[in-house]
Order: structure tokens, then C-alpha cells, then sequence
């Protein structure tokens, strides 16, 4: 940062911070901080300012001054906000630098990350839940301090279907059981369709196929729920409503394991297959949406029979 942009006063108190700083007097330092930041803010000279606090607030964080830290980094994701500038990678890995460096007991970490993430959607209306890029950052954070829902959130969001699956590996050997291999897996690629993101769906499913020490071979695999989820991501790329729905009738047991699998095959059939949602009861959920798919294909005088028999036969789908 050149001094020629900085006015004497602003000089002096920087001077002032940094002898404060190194003699440890952190509450000193703090104030002038602060008096920087009202000082610069009243300039409008917010490039320069962002600058600061991100240096004032990443180093409080590093020798631990939490409460400063966090007070600098929301003033620091204010600055960004106010700004007009773009949302750049540099920007993204500082915010999640900081977002790093905060203990999961601080205060004003969460509300420091729900600014970010507000602040890395603004001027694109694809980007409402956030920008795909920071959520990574955050997934791979909440990762190494092995809060496994917390960083499975934020990869979902994301566009890492890679280091999802490595994630997932880890999370089921440590916290779930052997029988739940599939199950794990089973919930990303649904979530990730559901959120019209087919590509990292595919890309998850492979790599935690490949990796996972209990999933020895496939595809085809051993496990229906696999072999499943495999055909699915074929089918959703083929967009071919009648193999949906042969598929779905064939692992109709499969996917009764769990309730919530009819409510995300109900979305994706809405979103990949332009079906229109079932009537619902509470009783029946699966039988509501299997039903409701099996009159759209037969009420559908363009459907080419011929799929659900060549491509999707009964002997293939155990």
C-alpha cells in the first residue's frame, strides 16, 4: 500500500498501531483500528481500508485476541459490502482465511459467515445461496475441525464434488455404521440433483465409489442402493421420463428404505423430467409419487415404450 495515498495523520496512527501491536498491548491497537476505520470510511477511501482490516483482523485471530479479530473481520465484510468493487478469488480466500482463523466458539462467527456469504451473491441472481467457490473454502475449514454436517452443508453448495466424496469417506468411517455405506453417498447425489447440479452429483458418486475402502468393485455394484443411484445419474442425463420411471418401479424396496428418498425423486422428476408434483398423503408418500410418475408416461402419447425394455432391463437393475 503506497504511503503517497495515505494522508500524515493516517500515518501517525499507523505507526502508533504497530508499536502497540508489538509491545502487545492489543486493546491500543484495537482503537486505532477502529479510528482508522471511521477515519478512512468518512473518506471514502474503502479499497484501502479493506486492506487494513483484513491485515488488523487476520493478525489479532493469529495471536489469539479473538474478540478483536472477529470485531475487525464483520467491519471488514461491511467494507466489502458497502464497496462496489467485484467478488474476486483473492477476496473469497481472504474472507474465508479469516473465517478460518475464528474458533468454532466464537460469537460472531456465524453472523460473520451468513455477511459473507450474503455479500458473495450480490450481482448475480444464480449466486442467491452464495458463491459456489467460498462455499468450498468454508467445507474444506469445517472439515479439518472434523464438523462433518457443517462442511457436507457447504459442499453442497459448492461445486467440489471431489473433496465431498473424501469428506463423506471419512465422516461414514468415522461417525457412521458399516451398513450405512451407501446411505451416505445416497444423500449427497439426491441433494446435489435436487439443486440441479448433475455434474458434481456424477463426480461425488464416482470418487466415493473408487475410494471407499467397503465398496470393493462396480459398477455395477453389490449394493442395490449404488447400482440405483448409478442408473439414476444415467437417466437424468438421457432425460428419458419412461426410463425414470421403469427405474424407479424396479428399486420401489430400495428406495422405500428411507421416506425421504420419494420426496427427492419427486423433485427431480420435476426438475430433469417436467413432472408435475404428485398428490400427497401422508400414508403413502412413495405410492403418491410412483403413481402420479406411471400416469404421466402412460398419458403420454410421445413416450417410446422400447426404452424401459432395452435399456433398463429387469435383470440389470438388481
Amino acid at each position: 500500500m503506497a504511503k503517497s495515498c495515505r494522508g500524515r495523520a493516517t500515518e501517525r496512527v499507523l505507526t502508533k498501531l504497530k508499536t502497540s501491536f508489538n509491545e502487545g498491548n492489543y486493546y491500543e491497537a484495537h482503537q486505532m483500528y477502529r479510528t482508522l476505520y471511521f477515519r478512512l470510511s468518512a473518506q471514502d477511501q474503502l479499497s484501502e481500508l479493506s486492506e487494513l482490516l483484513y491485515e488488523g483482523a487476520s493478525q489479532f485471530l493469529q495471536h489469539k485476541q479473538t474478540g478483536s479479530g472477529a470485531d475487525l473481520s464483520m467491519l471488514y465484510i461491511g467494507v466489502l459490502t458497502k464497496a462496489d468493487g467485484l467478488v474476486t478469488d483473492e477476496k473469497l480466500e481472504s474472507v474465508a482465511t479469516l473465517y478460518s482463523l475464528m474458533s468454532a466458539e466464537t460469537p460472531e462467527r456465524s453472523p460473520f459467515l451468513a455477511s459473507a456469504i450474503k455479500w458473495s451473491s450480490k450481482g448475480s441472481a444464480d449466486l442467491r445461496f452464495g458463491h459456489p467457490r467460498l462455499h468450498q473454502l468454508v467445507a474444506l475449514s469445517l472439515w479439518k475441525e472434523k464438523n462433518y454436517q457443517q462442511s457436507w452443508f457447504h459442499f453442497l453448495r459448492s461445486m467440489d464434488g471431489d473433496s465431498c466424496a473424501s469428506m463423506l469417506i471419512e465422516y461414514h468411517i468415522s461417525k457412521g455404521y458399516t451398513s450405512e455405506v451407501d446411505l451416505f453417498i445416497a444423500q449427497a447425489v439426491f441433494k446435489y440433483l435436487c439443486l440441479q447440479n448433475k455434474v458434481t452429483a456424477t463426480v461425488v458418486f464416482f470418487r466415493y465409489a473408487e475410494r471407499h475402502p467397503s465398496i470393493h468393485c462396480g459398477p455395477p455394484f453389490l449394493l442395490p442402493l449404488l447400482n440405483f443411484l448409478w442408473f439414476l445419474l444415467l437417466t437424468v442425463e438421457s432425460g428419458k421420463i419412461t426410463a425414470f420411471t421403469v427405474l424407479c418401479d424396479q428399486y420401489r424396496s430400495t428406495i422405500q428404505r428411507d421416506p425421504s428418498y420419494a420426496e427427492y425423486l419427486d423433485k427431480i422428476g420435476q426438475l430433469f423430467f417436467g413432472l408435475p408434483p404428485p398428490r400427497q398423503t401422508r400414508s403413502n408418500m412413495f405410492g403418491d409419487f410412483l403413481n402420479s410418475l406411471l400416469a404421466v408416461v402412460e398419458g403420454d402419447d410421445d413416450v417410446e415404450p422400447s426404452v424401459s425394455t432395452s435399456n433398463l432391463q429387469t435383470e440389470d437393475l438388481d
